[in-house]
């Protein structure tokens, strides 16, 4: 954290690390002929690939179901690497593809979320 001081105000200004490099924790995994692949990061919801300009995409990830996508089953290198109901992410602008962080819970691809302020909760559903 550092300290700046703007017309005699003193100000903290927290630095946060950005999902941008890769880590030694999440090697890039084995590329595809026909798309680039890349580990998400925790809490990774937009794309960090550079363009040729060496601008980020930012693209948002989706999940992509490639099995309904009429373009991959006539590649298939998807399906036939890892499976017809793997987990995947796909930017929408560069087309990217991301596979799951390793080390986070699967949560919904929205984020973990908070909880209510009001105290309430709801009873989990009993199975039978």
């Amino acid at each position: 954290m550092r300290v700046i001081e703007l017309r005699g105000w003193r100000r903290r200004k927290e630095v946060f690390a950005l999902a941008t490099g890769e880590t030694a924790s999440h090697p890039l995994p084995p590329q595809l002929p026909n798309h680039k692949v890349k580990v998400k990061k925790s809490g990774q919801r937009a794309c960090n690939e550079k363009n040729e300009k060496g601008k980020f995409c930012g693209g948002h990830l989706k999940r992509w179901f490639y099995a309904t996508d009429v373009r991959e089953r006539e590649c298939g290198c998807i399906e036939k690497a890892w499976g017809a109901e793997a987990e995947v992410y796909r930017c929408e602008t560069c087309k990217t593809l991301y596979l799951p962080n390793p080390e986070e819970a699967k949560v919904n691809v929205a984020g973990i979320g908070q909880l209510s302020v009001f105290g309430l909760t709801i009873p989990e559903k009993e199975t039978k």
